[in-house]
């Protein structure tokens, strides 16, 4: 049997959600947590104040949810194909793409918004930045380092620990151009060409401590 709500489309209150959490992104990312009150979300979403907290009991509640939202998006954009990632027979050619996709989906303004948001309400809400951290650097060093101990099986990479050879490409990839955002604002955001020489720089360094190809 056909579910009607699918065959539809969202429903009227799930389309009022994602105005509201639409909203509240815009809003937090704007003018922080402190600055952004629930009657400008309300206004902006086009609902009723009653509305809001009826699917959100309050504020925190919304900024969890969003925190939390936007660093799973990100983490299931980078990570797609990385169970099958030490399958393949070419790490520098999958390592290269991974790392692409990787700094092109982090170096977004927005992301690098939420990032500078929660490290601010790091005091008030400790368990954010330790989602954060786990959806992000933590999950992507987690799927590199079993593609690591895979490949090194296999006799495709040199690799003892693996968790910290993952520490240490995830650090060569995005160190530098991370902090610079984070740092300077967005305009420090590499464009498309110095993020692929960024990738690639950052897989010829790691591939000529671990690799097994002259």
């Amino acid at each position: 049997m056909v579910n009607t709500a699918e065959k539809d489309g969202p429903t009227r209150s799930q389309r009022k959600r994602q105005a509201i959490l639409g909203a509240a992104t815009d809003l937090f990312l704007q003018h922080g947590y402190l600055g952004t009150q629930m009657d400008e979300v309300a206004a902006r979403a086009a609902v009723s104040k009653q509305t809001v907290y009826k699917q959100f009991v309050g504020k925190e509640a919304l900024f969890v949810e969003i925190v939390s939202s936007m660093t799973r998006v990100a983490g299931d954009k980078v990570q797609r194909e990385i169970s099958e990632l030490g399958e393949r027979d070419d790490p520098g050619k999958e390592l290269l793409a991974y790392a692409e996709r990787q700094l092109t989906v982090v170096l977004t303004p927005r992301l690098m918004q939420l990032r500078r948001l929660v490290i601010g309400e790091a005091s008030r809400f400790p368990a954010l930045g330790k989602a954060l951290h786990e959806g992000g650097p933590a999950r992507a060093i987690a799927g590199l380092a079993s593609a690591f101990a895979r490949w090194s099986a296999r006799g495709l990479l040199r690799v003892d620990d693996a968790p910290r050879a993952a520490a240490q490409f995830n650090w060569l990839v995005m160190g530098e151009p991370v902090n610079r955002a984070m740092l300077l604002g967005d305009a420090a955001i590499p464009g498309p060409a110095a993020l692929r020489r960024q990738a690639a720089d950052g897989v010829r360094v790691f591939l000529a401590a671990y690799g097994t190809r002259p």
